[in-house]
């Protein structure tokens, strides 16, 4: 693995794939609503805005721990499929463009992903996000990275999941994928209620395309993620990233990083508003010794991780 220095501490670089396919676009016929969660736009009291994007390999839990920053937090989850299908549903000028692109099986150039994705970020102001599925490629990040600068919204924070191959093999050999929502489910950790269907539909669960059951197989856009170092995480771990925080977690299971990752987020945006029902729940489930000690141990190791005093996530 290659070591890189950046605003944080030492960094471990991750895998990131290079190319992106959106051919399953082309079938939507009406578009998707976007994922904001209701939420109200308000001005940050510390002036702190959470911008950020998460790179892992496939299977290190990207989707599992941006789900729960968003059950926690007031943050908007913006997934680029779902803002490509929706500017294609509507007919808008770049859904037309895009929809011809895809009907010829070519991959989407930059600069139209560039316009799906800015088509909704200058509408957020000062609301928290997490974007999904964009940047890909080391061109994408610096042309988003112009944008956001030009817009004065510029990214705050970058994560990236260090989890072991071995590891991700397992999970990929074990996942079933409820395709229409997109929740997914491990058969080693988070199995369904009952084997084989989605717990909230009743409908069937599926393998994903690239998902295959024989361990040590990678198909080849797996395999892409196995590369040692990536241009992309280079590029924010470099001097030409002048903004963004870049944290690496590392663990074996979602459960185990998960904590790290809201540790930070308290740490670097403390103005960031925890919803109601999470409030009541972290009330009840600190009531527990056991879960107490566990969330300590997670603080020292986010502190240690970011470089900060541990007392200081504890406010």
């Amino acid at each position: 693995m290659t070591f890189l220095f950046a605003r944080a501490p030492s960094i471990r670089i991750a895998p990131i794939s290079t190319a992106r396919s959106i051919s399953h676009s082309v079938s939507v016929s009406k578009a998707l609503p976007f994922y904001l969660n209701n939420l109200r736009s308000t001005e940050q009291n510390d002036g702190k805005v959470l911008r950020m994007l998460m790179f892992g390999k496939p299977g290190a839990g990207k989707g599992t721990l941006s789900a729960r920053l968003v059950k926690k937090y007031d943050i908007l989850s913006l997934s680029t499929g779902d803002l490509l299908r929706q500017h294609i549903a509507e007919r808008t000028e770049v859904g037309r463009q895009a929809e011809e692109i895809v009907a010829q099986g070519n991959l989407l150039p930059d600069d139209v992903m560039l316009k799906v994705v800015a088509s909704k970020l200058e509408s957020l102001n000062n609301r928290h996000w997490i974007l999904d599925g964009f940047p890909r490629t080391l061109g994408q990040g610096k042309l988003l990275d112009a944008h956001l600068q030009i817009q004065n919204t510029p990214l705050s924070l970058v994560v990236n999941l260090d989890v072991a191959d071995n590891v991700i093999l397992s999970r990929i050999s074990d996942r079933w994928v409820h395709l229409p929502s997109g929740r997914v489910y491990n058969m080693s950790y988070n199995r369904p209620k009952v084997d084989g269907f989605d717990d909230e539909t009743g409908e069937p669960l599926t393998r994903r395309p690239d998902d295959n059951p024989v361990r040590g197989f990678l198909s080849p856009s797996q395999a892409s993620f196995m590369i040692p170092t990536s241009p992309l995480l280079a590029y924010y771990a470099s001097p030409a990233n002048k903004s963004a925080r870049l944290v690496a977690l590392q663990g074996e299971t979602s459960d185990e990083i998960w904590p790290q990752l809201d540790a930070v987020v308290r740490r670097l945006f403390p103005g960031i508003r925890e919803r109601a029902s999470s409030i009541a729940q972290r009330r009840y489930s600190l009531s527990d010794p056991f879960t107490m000690e566990q969330e300590k141990r997670a603080i020292k190791r986010a502190a240690a991780v970011d470089g900060s005093n541990p007392s200081n996530f504890l406010n």
